[in-house]
């Protein structure tokens, strides 16, 4: 019985937060409360939930201080050099600009925010694929690929789920993992330079100068249920703020015609319009600028890196006083404390409430025996021969489920039942929690991540025309990761 009200549970999970009939803090919460006591340990569901808590607690600090740290970074500007740099690199060039695009979500993964990252990566690169007439799914192909491998990055939010359903340290999953992952991320930008070769040899090179005589034609593209009328540049339109010198400089003054949505007249819904504020990226006069501090900051981000690789500290003892320190040297007026903790305070909330909501659900699931009756059932259907590769079992089962399911779903609705199938033929559940990971280049381009529309939409891309385009190379990507795990014996 135990076994069909945990599928029933995980299932009835799935389907509200799939359907977006709940959200999944409200699922975390509601849906194994209602189960708990439908199996009748009602009473014992206050002891499930106050030790899921403290086993958590360390994982919400870690995601709610390093959303506030990179969050700063960002705001003084640390990345601003870097995306200038990009830009310069890359010219007119059509391979160089998508090996670019890669670089730049790559780096700009960094703050684990996957809607940050392509709103900066799409704001700087988006000129530069319309002024040379380049496919424009390769830049969201790219640019999701990246991030999705970068997403696991512990205050990611894959690694910290994985954690937090399996009750392991995620410097323990995401430590060991990271040969495999350095090779995905390689394996995007081969992949970049593979498909910049192919708009190179499609469109040809062309000076600076040329590419800046090329005037974009009106076209229409649709954006969700409407269509907006794209017209050339000269109407108007305003720098993306990603400043960088002479003709380049130009070429980003497409970024409002070209795709904020504001140059000539639209045919579209004002609703189905992307914001042009979005396309400001990073504003080269934003006042939270700390030019000054510049060195301190990327030493500061260096040395936290570092000293989390190492393990010199727990990584949230690293990230509260990385967080602490960035906050008081970088401003240190209380208001304007306050200011830039209350800029990050939506993504804090969000993420830690998700961490503390998800003590009920694990707790429920673990408490009551749902898992381990789940898990006997899992173990009598796997063949006896698969049973010592649970981890590749898992890390192939992740592309397909962390696809078509949130992370939320798969991590604590799945993973634990694949843990308990793991622990029976002898597989620890770090060697599950990582092969778990592997799915996560494909995840990004799923449907049920919001991060995706963000992309899609600024590019001005269909979203079946990412997703045709997307789909089979973050698999291989994917499996790249899955193939090196293996390879390096860390799962």
């Amino acid at each position: 019985m135990l076994t069909i009200l945990g599928f029933a549970m995980i299932a009835t999970f799935l389907v509200l937060i799939m359907t977006k009939k709940m959200s999944p803090i409200a699922a975390l919460v509601l849906i194994p409360a209602l189960f708990c006591v439908a199996v009748g340990q009602g009473a014992q569901l206050g002891d499930y939930v106050i030790e899921g808590v403290g086993n958590l607690a360390p994982t919400a600090a870690m995601l709610m201080f390093a959303i506030v740290y990179f969050g700063v970074m960002i705001d003084v500007g640390l990345f601003d050099p870097i995306v200038r740099g990009i830009l310069k690199f890359c010219r007119a060039d059509p391979m160089r600009i998508v090996v670019g695009t890669a670089v730049l979500a790559a780096i700009v993964s960094l703050d684990g925010d996957g809607s940050t990252t392509f709103m900066i990566t799409v704001s700087a690169m988006y000129p530069l694929y319309k002024r040379l007439k380049m496919s424009l799914v390769v830049m969201t192909g790219v640019a999701a690929t990246a991030n999705g491998v970068m997403n696991t990055l512990p205050w990611g939010g894959p690694t910290a789920r994985a954690a937090t359903a399996l009750k392991l340290d995620a410097s323990a999953i995401f430590v060991p993992m990271i040969p495999a992952l350095a090779m995905g991320l390689l394996a995007v930008f081969v992949l970049a330079y593979v498909l910049g070769l192919r708009e190179r040899k499609r469109l040809g090179m062309l000076t600076l100068d040329e590419a800046l005589a090329r005037e974009p034609e009106q076209e229409t593209v649709s954006t969700g249920a409407g269509s907006t009328r794209v017209g050339s540049t000269g109407t108007g339109g305003r720098s993306t703020g990603t400043a960088g010198t002479g003709g380049e400089d130009r070429l980003r003054k497409d970024a409002s015609a070209a795709g904020g949505g504001t140059g000539t007249g639209t045919d579209a819904d004002p609703a189905d319009e992307v914001d042009d504020d979005e396309f400001q990226g990073l504003d080269p006069n934003r006042s939270t600028l700390r030019p000054k501090l510049y060195w301190f900051n990327a030493g500061l981000t260096a040395a936290l890196l570092t000293a989390m690789i190492m393990e010199l500290m727990p990584i949230p003892v690293l990230f509260l006083l990385g967080a602490a320190l960035a906050l008081t040297v970088n401003f240190p007026h209380m208001p304007d404390q306050r200011a830039r903790i209350a800029a990050h305070a939506d993504n804090v909330l969000n993420v830690s409430g998700m961490v503390f909501a998800a003590a009920v659900f694990t707790g429920v699931l673990t408490g009551t025996g749902m898992v381990e009756n789940m898990a006997d059932w899992v173990v009598g259907a796997v063949p006896d021969a698969m049973g010592p590769h649970m981890a590749i079992v898992t890390g192939l089962l992740s592309l397909p489920l962390t696809y078509f399911m949130s992370n939320d779903g798969f991590y604590f609705g799945v993973l634990p039942v694949l843990a308990e199938a793991g622990a029976a033929h002898g597989v620890s559940p770090l060697e599950i929690a990582r092969a778990s990971l592997a799915g996560q280049a494909l995840h990004m381009s799923s449907p049920l991540v919001p991060a995706v529309y963000v992309l899609v939409g600024m590019a001005k891309v269909e979203f079946g025309d990412h997703t045709r385009f997307t789909v089979k190379w973050a698999v291989l990507t994917s499996l790249v990761v899955l193939g090196a795990g293996i390879l390096f014996g860390i799962m």
